[in-house]
């Protein structure tokens, strides 16, 4: 199916037949084929029992019922609400279910190497440690230089160098990887992004004393704080541990962000990219 769509004065052709995922298929079956944060358990599945039945197929089951274990937040590709920093009971703290996401949202894709902590002027909280590789605001500002606030209401960041081993790396302390300065999430406030896309498993440091200052700047929270405030941004979402083949090229699109409906900060996700062909 074709679709137009009117942006900003232009408008642009989408053939909605033809999308490229960003998420990586999740092997419950064999744990080594999965990408891991934080010292989370793997993602299991194990057939169903009850009574005599059991659901699996080649133990002599009638048909497949498995029983799924994962921790959406490190098991793989996965969307987070403001519910992820704040406080469940809170009205403004949106699970994954009450989002209202619009079918298709323009989107830019960036490609960027991150550079050393100590090359940039950028702070974050906790400081920088010696070896923290970091996406700085001056990377973001030349990189979405060509685009126009409106065709920024969703953005997709892909890390380079970029191999398919992140579709199954282990993210620790011996392997570090990037995170945002909060110069850098600051700016993306100020260009009006709302869903944003990594290829990281956060967009904070791994071991950050616990304050998660981007998510905090990202969604508006008082830093410490856990309770949303009238001017936090609450309809917004952070998409981690994507990963963007490199045959999809730098450039502007529209993205579907489909998401399960769970009563959660987070669940599993799988954003859609969609070619955006400009005809006026």
């Amino acid at each position: 199916m074709k679709v137009t769509i009117t942006l900003a004065e232009h408008q642009y052709d989408v053939n909605t037949d033809f999308g490229h995922s960003l998420a990586i298929a999740l092997d419950f079956m064999h744990s080594e084929n999965q990408p891991s944060h934080f010292g989370a358990t793997p993602a299991l599945a194990k057939p169903m029992q009850a009574g005599g039945f059991i659901g699996d197929t080649t133990k002599g089951g009638s048909c497949n019922v498995f029983e799924l274990s994962f921790n959406p937040h490190c098991n793989g590709t996965h969307t987070e609400t403001i519910g992820h920093i704040c406080d469940q009971d809170n009205e403004l703290s949106l699970s994954i279910s009450a989002l209202e996401l619009p079918p298709l949202m323009p989107c830019a894709l960036i490609s960027i190497t991150p550079v050393a902590a100590s090359t940039t002027e950028d702070q974050y909280t906790p400081r920088f440690n010696e070896n923290d590789s970091v996406i700085s605001r001056q990377q973001l500002e030349q990189a979405l230089a060509p685009y126009h606030d409106q065709q920024l209401q969703s953005l997709v960041v892909r890390t380079l160098p970029n191999s398919v081993d992140k579709c199954q790396a282990d993210y620790n302390d011996a392997n570090q990887p990037a995170f945002f300065t909060s110069n850098a999430v600051l700016y993306l406030n100020e260009r009006g992004v709302e869903h944003l896309i990594l290829d990281l498993p956060s967009l904070d440091r791994l071991n950050d004393d616990g304050l998660l200052t981007c998510h905090h700047l990202f969604w508006q929270v008082i830093e410490g704080a856990h309770q949303p405030s009238p001017n936090s941004l609450i309809n917004k979402t952070i998409t981690e541990m994507a990963y963007i083949d490199n045959s999809i090229e730098d450039g502007f699109y529209f993205m579907n962000l489909q998401t399960p409906a769970f009563v959660n900060d987070a669940a599993p996700s799988r954003p859609m990219l969609f070619q955006a062909q400009q005809i006026n």
